[in-house]
């Protein structure tokens, strides 16, 4: 039986409180980041392809990505703080209110109205991710991790890096907004359990090989999911990068802490059909967005 480990439950209130604060840092680092895409380097009009090294390297000399890089930083730092204090299937989808917050700056920023679908996407996203953390905060424990689990998730991450890089490398050219919203989604989701598994060996005094490996596996997974995140901002509006990131990452994360970590062996079958019904709301939200946003929609229009 897994022992029960971490900071005390009361510590939790304020952990969600560091979650949104880092919430909001992402928002406004999006935007930020967006907009300096998109200076001098138009997105295509098809919605299709990807930054080249060229285009990466005019990028990180414009103030406006940088400060977006820096508020980026500071939302993780307090994500980083909020999950030492708090289960990872807590603070991991509070990222949601990130969502909100772009696609009211991206509107005000662009000059778009939102469209009714446009606002019904984003509802779902925000209601299924909220659903979600308001079920996992009453069941929700970190458990004591063996060598077994740590190692199981540095395999998969592993599997997934791999078959990431290739298809990066092989169809960036041709690949839809939607394609790296998972790709970057998918790997930093394993970004935020590897940071968990990190932080919970340290409270068990175990900083051995294993954790030394899931830090390098750590900045090897921010780096390829960061190059997925500026090629989406290339391609595609900021609040739909967004809305992947924060449902399919937290879902990811989620995924494995209740998989491998065990942080919901707590949860009743009531409490586990409420989990699944509320992530299926929160993904078909993001499907949603990706469909019927005004921008995308102006470059379908435009095709024509």
């Amino acid at each position: 039986m897994q022992q029960i480990i971490g900071p005390a439950e009361q510590l939790r209130y304020f952990a969600i409180f560091l979650a949104v604060l880092a919430a909001v840092a992402l928002a406004f680092g999006a935007q930020f980041q967006n907009n300096a895409v998109g200076q001098g380097d138009p997105k295509t009009k098809d919605g299709r392809g990807g930054l080249g090294l060229r285009q990466l390297a005019r990028l990180i000399i414009r103030p406006q990505w940088i400060s977006g890089l820096g508020l980026m930083g500071v939302g993780m730092v307090l994500q980083l703080a909020a999950l030492s204090l708090a289960p990872l299937i807590v603070v991991q989808p509070i990222g949601a209110i990130a969502l909100v917050v772009t696609s009211l700056l991206n509107a005000r920023a662009t000059k778009t109205k939102l469209n009714r679908g446009t606002i019904i996407a984003i509802a779902l996203c925000t209601l299924g991710i909220f659903a979600f953390v308001g079920m996992a905060s009453g069941v929700a424990h970190a458990n004591e991790l063996t060598d077994t689990d740590v190692a199981t998730v540095l395999f998969i991450l592993l599997a997934l890096l791999i078959v990431f890089a290739v298809l990066f490398f092989a169809s960036k050219r041709s690949a839809k907004p939607l394609t790296f919203i998972v790709g970057a989604g998918v790997l930093y989701g394993f970004v935020a359990t590897l940071a968990k598994v990190v932080i919970q060996r340290m409270y068990q005094l175990q900083f051995d090989w294993l954790t030394i490996l899931c830090l390098i596996a750590l900045v090897a997974a921010v780096v390829l999911g960061g190059w997925f995140v500026q090629n989406a901002y290339s391609s595609g509006p900021p609040d739909l990068v967004i809305a992947g990131l924060t449902v399919i990452d937290p879902l990811v994360a989620v995924t494995v802490a209740i998989a491998i970590l065990g942080e919901a062996k707590a949860a009743t079958p009531l409490v586990a059909v409420g989990f699944s019904f509320s992530a299926i709301l929160a993904i078909a939200g993001v499907v949603l967005l990706s469909k019927v946003h005004p921008e995308l929609a102006a470059k379908k229009v435009a095709r024509r």
